[in-house]
């Protein structure tokens, strides 16, 4: 086993899980990552982008902003032509102009939170929590964009309220370990990822079994994490993790170089 200093580890931040992303992790990324269809409205479709049609749902929609389906369809047609910030316009007009709707709301804020704009998304999807929703999802959600921010003690009391609402979810106890890998907590990271591997569903989520194995080597413990992840990669993406991890965790200064502010 290799030696690890822990000092080094106190801190790790998500520019340095992002950095080992052959591990699949997903904890925010959400990338988070992993909204579990939050919103409950149809918004895509598979037909192409088209400049011309987009353009035309603008003009429609321009004329009557409180219309959701001509609102959701427009906004559609921009995030596939890469639109990303007219997109998050029209979608937060939506939601003024329908502050009753509780599905857009979600919709945007999941929509902001995909987008990396974590700190915009927060009071969008704090509202929806704080209006007494019983959906985990989007407790599940907040807790991300929490993590996105560095709020890592807030995120993960945000996902016990989604715990709460649904025990031994899967997704949600993912989310918190890899929370508190971000922090730096690894031991804690890895309990909380064996006891969502411990659970029927657990066994048969490769996403979650490599999350346990780059926990596992960030803590020096190589040859263990080259048996968790093979389970699932193949001889040769799993060498060039423990090769990657173990030039890593020798080089004390790569910490400090891929640790940085996570606020964004």
């Amino acid at each position: 086993m290799v030696s690890v200093n822990t000092g080094n580890l106190r801190r790790i931040t998500l520019p340095l899980l992002l950095v080992v992303s052959a591990f699949a992790i997903s904890a925010c990324q959400n990338k988070s990552a992993s909204l579990e269809n939050l919103d409950g409205l149809n918004t895509a479709s598979t037909a192409p982008a088209s400049f011309k049609k987009t353009a035309e749902l603008g003009t429609r929609w321009q004329a009557d902003q409180k219309n959701i389906e001509l609102g959701l369809a427009y906004a559609d047609g921009l995030d596939k032509l890469g639109q990303t910030d007219q997109q998050m316009q029209v979608l937060a007009a939506l939601s003024e102009q329908n502050p009753e709707n509780t599905n857009i709301k979600v919709l945007f804020g999941k929509k902001l939170l995909a987008s990396g704009r974590s700190q915009q998304a927060i009071p969008v999807l704090k509202a929806v929590a704080d209006s007494g929703t019983g959906d985990w999802r989007i407790f599940s959600a907040l807790g991300s964009a929490y993590d996105q921010q560095g709020q890592y003690g807030t995120a993960r009391e945000t996902y016990q309220k989604a715990l709460a609402l649904q025990p031994n979810q899967i997704s949600v106890l993912n989310n918190m370990g890899m929370s508190h890998a971000l922090e730096g907590n690894l031991k804690e990271a890895e309990e909380t990822l064996r006891s969502a591997m411990a659970l029927p569903e657990g066994k048969s989520l490769p996403r979650l079994r490599q999350n346990l194995a780059l926990v596992v080597g960030l803590q020096g413990r190589f040859e263990e994490s080259r048996q968790i992840a093979s389970e699932d990669l193949p001889p040769d993406e799993v060498e060039a993790n423990m090769a990657y991890l173990q030039k890593m965790l020798s080089q004390p200064n790569t910490w400090q170089q891929l640790s940085g502010d996570t606020q964004g």
